[in-house]
């Protein structure tokens, strides 16, 4: 079953180990898949979509 549970900058980054600003400096440099979802110019993101980039970017610390 799809894990559709919307992640923001600080749920990824708690994911991956890293701050929220990081997360945020991975988005403005192209290197995180796009939203599924902005509301309130918000980026959202699926937790099986962050783990599917977690598995596949380069250097990745796995995440939980």
């Amino acid at each position: 079953m799809a894990d559709r549970r919307l992640w923001s900058y600080k749920e990824i980054a708690a994911h991956i180990g890293v701050q929220p600003d990081t997360v945020r400096s991975y988005k403005k440099n192209g290197l995180l898949p796009p939203p599924d979802l902005v509301e309130g110019g918000k980026p959202y993101w699926f937790a099986d979509t962050v783990r599917d980039w977690v598995t596949r970017r380069p250097g990745h610390r796995g995440g939980r």
